[in-house]
């Protein structure tokens, strides 16, 4: 996974997440949503409206206040938390 800043202010971030495709990308969005300080999170897969599929580009908008990275840093442990636990889960059942 490649990640390139593409625009940060105090409040905003544009990312792009090289490689990724919807799946990982709705749970990222998912999980920054219900991060503390997170105004908005959306993405989208043709930023530039090429014709074609691009690397999706993640956009953050937070509080005041509030790092868009280090939403962005909490978010993405939130995911690992929560895959760890889907794998314990699943270890246990079967």
């Amino acid at each position: 996974m490649e990640l390139r800043v593409i625009d940060k202010t105090d409040e905003e971030l544009r990312i792009e997440i090289g490689g990724e495709d919807h799946t990982f990308m709705n749970v990222l969005k998912g999980e920054l949503l219900e991060t503390d300080g997170v105004t908005a999170a959306t993405y989208d897969v043709n930023p530039e409206q090429s014709g074609g599929q691009t690397d999706p580009v993640l956009s953050i908008k937070t509080e005041s206040g509030v790092d868009p990275l280090d939403a962005l840093a909490e978010a993405a442990a939130g995911v690992q938390h929560t895959a760890d636990a889907f794998t314990e889960a699943y270890e246990a059942a079967i």
